[in-house]
């Protein structure tokens, strides 16, 4: 008999792990970091980047584990984070929070991807060299309450009702951090070191508690990289588990990041600075957001007085989006504004020809390196002190 005077359950019932408060906790965090590093190594950067090759049999482990986690098979995830970044921060996108709002991507993230899951035009699209043999047709794929119901058996098989506690945090765990955080706050919130043509940001530089998706701008500035650290003080656990498994042979890195390299001293553009600069062009453009920055910032003070009204915060915004990003209503006001700073017009006519150079696909290399010359040449003369600084920094690309 316990304490209130009921029978005590037999043995078998209490689980066939028994386990102090504080190892259940350790034992949830393990199950779900286990998780964690199969939507990012296996699902991310392996099935739909295919930045790196999977041993056959971690690839399946993680296909299984998971299905018994998540219920998400290999064809639905992929399908819809590739369409993702083909459509990312339009109305095409699954889960852009630009589009849909914060709340209702961190709230609804699982009903958002469950949604697009049932989206045959997605799956054909997006889906394919995706698995298709035995086990993902007759287990897998149409069971997705199969595996989860699986893993409660499991959890309550193993730790008895505790288990359940276990389980539910297992549901939760995904929808959570990746539908909910990392689709929601990593496209609103945090910090950018590189202008990516979406909202995408990191948002802390270590990234463990969500594998390294943490790092979620870096990984929209170079999408193939199996490494989506890219800083010194950036840390991606995911990243070093790859390591770890390539070194006993169970993974194959296929893709890296490149690394920004400088020439000093280059005084003209070549086709080597042409091809540096497409290849990074989203440092470029970070590089070149910072360097005008402070410039920005000023004129934008010089010009907040009594009789032109200028929201500092949405033009700070305007300067650094491309113009087709720029609702109509706000290019108007945005207009307005350059019309009266001829600093901010240079600046913002400069930053939309720098991002046009690797947009022109008609015209030929040389075309471009003349274009790029140009461009350096008209930054050096245009007295803006910042963007002849920058022109120097960009001829050095190498």
């Amino acid at each position: 008999m316990n304490f209130n005077g009921l029978p005590d359950l037999p043995s078998w019932a209490n689980g066939l792990i028994d386990l102090p408060w504080w190892g259940y906790i350790v034992v949830t965090l393990v199950l779900t970091h286990i998780t964690i590093a199969g939507v990012t190594i296996y699902l991310h950067r392996h099935s739909a980047h295919r930045a790196l090759d999977l041993h056959p049999a971690v690839a399946h482990f993680f296909r299984m584990w998971l299905w018994l986690t998540t219920g998400m098979t290999t064809k639905a995830w992929t399908a819809i984070h590739r369409k993702h970044h083909a459509k990312c921060e339009t109305e095409d996108d699954p889960h852009s929070p630009q589009v849909l709002t914060l709340k209702k991507v961190l709230l609804e993230g699982a009903e958002l991807y469950r949604k697009e899951a049932k989206n045959r035009e997605t799956l054909e699209k997006y889906g394919h060299g995706t698995p298709d043999d035995w086990m993902e047709r007759h287990v897998y794929t149409g069971s997705d309450k199969g595996g989860v119901s699986v893993m409660l058996v499991i959890d309550i098989l193993l730790f008895g009702p505790v288990g359940l506690a276990i389980w539910a945090v297992q549901m939760l765990w995904i929808p959570v951090t990746a539908a909910g955080i990392i689709n929601g706050v990593g496209h609103y919130f945090g910090y950018r070191n590189f202008e990516a043509e979406d909202a995408s940001t990191n948002i802390v530089p270590w990234g463990i508690l969500i594998g390294g998706e943490e790092l979620h701008n870096n990984h929209h500035a170079y999408a193939s990289s199996a490494r989506l650290s890219n800083k010194w003080y950036e840390f991606d656990i995911g990243w070093l588990y790859i390591r770890l498994m390539e070194m006993v042979g169970l993974a194959s890195v296929k893709k890296l990041a490149p690394q920004v390299k400088f020439e000093t001293g280059k005084v003209t553009c070549d086709l080597r600075t042409l091809q540096a600069i497409i290849t990074h062009r989203y440092d470029v453009l970070a590089r070149f957001t910072r360097s005008i920055k402070a410039t920005c910032a000023e004129e934008l003070r010089r010009m907040h007085r009594p009789g032109l009204a200028v929201d500092l915060q949405s033009v700070r915004r305007w300067l650094h989006l491309e113009a087709k990003y720029i609702p109509a209503q706000e290019k108007a006001r945005l207009d307005a504004v350059l019309k009266n700073s001829k600093v901010l017009d240079t600046v913002y006519t400069m930053r939309q020809e720098l991002a046009a150079l690797w947009q022109r696909s008609t015209a030929s290399t040389e075309q471009l390196v003349s274009q790029l010359e140009d461009w350096c040449h008209r930054a050096e003369k245009s007295g803006i002190a910042p963007l002849r600084d920058f022109s120097r920094t960009l001829r050095g690309y190498a």
